[in-house]
């Protein structure tokens, strides 16, 4: 018997994926199918080891259960990541990885992720029906579910709306400038930063002010939207936040329980992201599995849910748990 692996494997299946001509090391996690097929995107980039993707690609899938079950969706959750490698041949690659994904007959729907671009997506689409490539309209329901989950915070910090609420976005790639569209539309006025000069200068240009990003997440302001990685607030980064209201863009923006009661204990109104962030899973499964053609239903439903969320977390405190626990219930009756 050798060492027992380092990961959790306790999902319904988990693929590792290869392929020799295009050099493909991919991993597949299909993390749940009591609701439905399993949803989620593809991520690429270097990792030191399998092991390191392999525990990465459990965990995000694990969070788009939890996502799904949240958001009312005819689905469980998936994740694919894409271990980056100078022996790639990239557009090779992703074409192998989309057969793959066709072999699965349905049982399985991805969009893209971090390190992924259009052009990968467009190689794996044109080998399977059930990659979605159109990100535009995702990272706009992104914007739309991030506005919807801040309604309702505000709501209950003040029965106020969003109108001239100042609002902190840490991040201006593709989903960090919908969510500042959509956010400067409601009426916010926005602060905004990049690693990228040019994507905070793009964003800045539809009227947001530009901060270094080694500043924003110290900015004073009425919310926070973390919209590039997860991790970000952590036990020290939590100290320093000057808002009322954390709304994650970005999937796991808190690093653990712990942080997250540090959120409570200092009055920071956690929407967690699982439910910010489902916008994108919402209007593609809505789309493509539930037949949809409205999914204005699911976001009024995502509402209410972060509102029950807000309510059970001004007693409990962990707005994490309290959403996974809500997840886990919905998925026990299934």
């Amino acid at each position: 018997m050798g060492a027992p692996f380092p990961f959790d494997l306790d999902r319904d299946r988990f693929l590792f994926l290869s392929d020799r001509r295009s050099g493909l090391r991919a991993i597949l996690c299909l993390d749940d199918f009591r609701a439905g097929p399993a949803a989620g995107g593809i991520r690429t980039r270097a990792y030191a080891s399998v092991e390191e993707a392999a525990a990465e690609v459990a965990g995000l899938a694990r969070g788009m259960t939890i996502k799904c079950a949240l958001a009312g969706l005819a689905a469980g959750g998936g994740k694919t990541v894409v271990l980056d490698h100078p022996g790639m041949d990239r557009p090779a690659a992703f074409r192998a990885l989309g057969r793959y994904i066709e072999e699965l007959g349905g049982r399985y729907h991805a969009a893209g992720d971090f390190g992924t671009t259009a052009a990968d997506l467009a190689e794996a689409a044109s080998q399977t029906r059930y990659v979605h490539t159109n990100e535009a309209d995702l990272t706009v329901a992104v914007g739309e579910s991030i506005r919807r989950c801040l309604a309702v915070a505000f709501r209950r910090i003040d029965r106020g709306g969003l109108e001239g609420r100042r609002v902190a976005v840490q991040g201006c790639g593709a989903i960090g400038a919908a969510v500042a569209r959509v956010l400067l539309n409601a009426g916010c006025s926005l602060v905004v930063a990049d690693v990228d000069d040019e994507r905070a200068a793009a964003v800045g240009a539809l009227g947001a002010e530009v901060v270094p990003p080694e500043t924003l997440l110290s900015v004073k302001a009425d919310a926070l939207v973390p919209a590039a990685l997860g991790g970000v607030i952590d036990e020290k980064t939590v100290e320093t936040l000057r808002v009322r209201v954390l709304c994650g863009a970005a999937n796991g923006i808190v690093t653990n329980d712990e942080v997250g009661n540090r959120l409570h204990l200092r009055g920071i109104l956690h929407v967690p992201d699982a439910l910010g962030s489902a916008g994108a899973v919402m209007d593609g499964i809505g789309a493509a599995v539930m037949g949809l053609d409205d999914r204005t239903p699911l976001f009024d439903a995502l509402e209410a849910t972060t509102a029950e969320v807000l309510e059970q977390s001004a007693d409990g405190g962990n707005a994490d748990a309290i959403a996974r626990q809500l997840a886990f219930d919905r998925l026990r009756v299934l």
